[in-house]
């Protein structure tokens, strides 16, 4: 679906009408939070999530971090549920085997750089990447899920929709209240650019009292030379207006772009359509990470791909948090015990 846009308005009628339904579902959330258990993991599990619907960011986080912890001498190992993808698992995440319909369109994307695990059963999904060498997990998602427990908690928030109109679903983009959401988060990574952050941050300061992270998404550089590039975009992403405005800073001329509907299946007859068109307008065919991960057999060499990454602005203060964990990994001998 396509967020609605009055979810990133003020509140009015049509939150209020759908105001009853959002207690139910915070009442839902609430209740399948109970339900954590005080078991731990022997290696850290940090969880990357959201309290918002889609587009904040997360996946380019979890890319991010799962680089940073290699790069400083960890084993990171990726767990996510794969939305969509029809594969339970625990399964280790295969580019040249696995489709986008077998374990979903992010996992493949997670998997082009760090072990990714594809489970619908989270815990399970840890046990798998702990045997397979990981010595941190990295999990994608599960802010509002009581399993696994994690050691640390990082709610990743995109400056730009913010919290919409704080509201939850089906009044406004929330999973769960704000207070709620981020009592159980240790730290808040705020994504822009630094107008745009300060403008979030003044709006919602009031209710945060965690530790705040800042950082940008930015294209990742690949020696294609983008500007003047005639191009028509489409993206089936939370918010496909983000991808317009990354073609934008490449420099590329949008002769047309194609907003869809959040992991959208790109068919043939979509597809075709799509190309006639920009043939039609001199353009090429360009999209996401996530949506050329959906393309069928045949169409990763007929549409470009813009890629994107997130560059935190310093990872100290998660650093910081995870030294305890370090000292533990050194001290550690033989190999680490894991639960059945």
């Amino acid at each position: 679906m396509i967020a609605p846009e009055f979810w990133y308005h003020k509140p009015g009628r049509r939150s209020a009408i759908l105001a009853p339904v959002s207690l139910l579902w915070s009442w839902a959330t609430a209740l399948r939070l109970r339900r954590r258990s005080g078991f731990k993991f022997p290696v850290p599990v940090v969880c990357v999530g959201n309290i918002s619907v889609g587009g904040s960011g997360k996946t380019p986080v979890v890319m991010a971090l799962s680089e940073h912890l290699h790069q400083t001498g960890w084993t990171p190992g990726i767990v996510t549920r794969g939305y969509r993808g029809r594969l339970r698992g625990p399964v280790e995440v295969d580019v040249r085997v696995h489709t986008a319909d077998a374990v979903g369109d992010e996992p493949l994307v997670l998997a082009s750089q760090t072990r990714t695990w594809k489970s619908v059963d989270r815990r399970a999904g840890v046990r798998a990447a702990m045997h397979a060498g990981s010595d941190i997990i990295v999990l994608d998602d599960g802010h509002q899920s009581p399993s696994p427990p994690r050691d640390l908690s990082l709610l990743v928030v995109n400056a730009r929709t913010g919290f919409g109109n704080g509201r939850v679903i089906p009044a406004g983009p929330l999973r769960e209240t704000i207070r709620r959401g981020l009592a159980r988060a240790d730290m808040l990574i705020v994504i822009g650019q630094p107008a745009t952050r300060n403008t979030f941050l003044k709006s919602w300061r009031h209710m945060i009292t965690i530790p705040v992270l800042t950082g940008r998404i930015e294209t990742l550089q690949t020696g294609l030379d983008w500007s003047g590039m005639q191009v028509y975009g489409f993206a089936g992403i939370a918010h496909p207006e983000k991808f317009r405005r990354s073609l934008l800073e490449t420099g590329a001329e949008i002769m047309k772009f194609r907003p869809l509907a959040d992991h959208q299946n790109l068919d043939r007859r979509l597809l075709m359509r799509m190309e006639a068109e920009a043939a039609g307008l001199g353009a090429q065919l360009v999209t996401t990470e996530k949506d050329a991960a959906r393309l069928p057999s045949g169409w990763r060499q007929r549409v470009l791909t813009l890629p994107v990454r997130f560059r935190m602005d310093s990872w100290q203060p998660v650093e910081t948090h995870l030294a305890q964990f370090r000292k533990r990994k050194a001290g550690t001998s033989g190999p680490i015990p894991h639960p059945s």
